[in-house]
């Protein structure tokens, strides 16, 4: 059982102050009345590195909020081999099937890089939804923004190279983490971009080389941030274009 932490238990700023980590942008946008409504029965848990938060065809018990932790959404073939469609960090959640009305996916959730999440139980997400409103609305913008990055994760694997592949992943993965490093092991990276630990290791040389990222020990070190952007493709940038357009602003607090 992950280790939970009462929402109460916290510095109350952590909801739009986050401590600096401790913020889910979801959650900081919400109503204050549908907040409070669920402040009770939110709980701040672990998520360690390879946690399956969820499995095909499986209902959730419970929604995630994402805070200092990122999930790889991923499709599992027959033979096992996976590739990844998209990631969730402190943008946003997982468990949307579970107001979209079909109840499970086709989708594993892995924890791909270890942190802490706000974990809400379904009956209570299910009963904001069911009120409409302002929350609701939020809900669906957060959706339509994560079906953009899995369409744009879909034609960047069949359209771009590895490098502009890899470089976008790691701009994505920056993006929802409070820092510049992030652990990483060769065999997950290779897992999330569907290519051998060879490969993997190939592309990062070639990054660490332009001076873009450090790359030692499963450590993955932001340098230069613009130089990464660079190798990248065009579908960072609408990705996250179409975020910024949709949802609403973080703190400049939080990350």
């Amino acid at each position: 059982m992950p280790q939970t932490l009462s929402l109460s238990a916290l510095d109350q700023s952590t909801r739009t102050q986050g401590a600096g980590a401790l913020a889910n942008h979801l959650l900081a946008a919400m109503p204050d009345s549908d907040f409070r409504r669920w402040e009770p029965h939110l709980k701040l848990v672990e998520m360690p590195l390879g946690q399956v938060i969820s499995e095909p065809g499986k209902e959730l018990e419970f929604a995630y909020f994402p805070v200092t932790s990122i999930v790889s959404l991923l499709y599992v073939m027959d033979d096992g081999e996976s590739a990844e469609i998209a990631l969730v960090g402190n943008d946003g959640m997982l468990g949307i099937t579970l107001f979209m009305g079909g109840n499970s996916t086709t989708i594993r959730a892995v924890v791909q890089s270890a942190g802490m999440g706000y974990r809400l139980p379904a009956s209570e997400l299910k009963a904001a939804v069911a009120r409409g409103g302002a929350t609701l609305r939020l809900l669906l913008l957060y959706t339509q923004s994560l079906l953009t990055q899995m369409t744009q994760t879909a034609a960047c694997n069949r359209h771009h190279t590895l490098n502009q592949q890899f470089s976008r992943w790691l701009l994505l993965s920056f993006d929802r983490l409070c820092g510049d490093e992030m652990v990483m092991t060769q065999k997950l990276i290779s897992k999330m971009l569907g290519v051998t630990s060879d490969e993997v290791t190939a592309a990062a040389m070639t990054l660490s080389a332009s001076g873009a990222i450090g790359y030692q020990d499963g450590r993955i070190q932001l340098l230069n941030r613009s130089v990464l952007e660079q190798t990248s493709c065009e579908c960072y940038q609408v990705v996250r274009r179409e975020c910024a357009r949709l949802l609403p602003p973080a703190s400049p607090t939080n990350c």
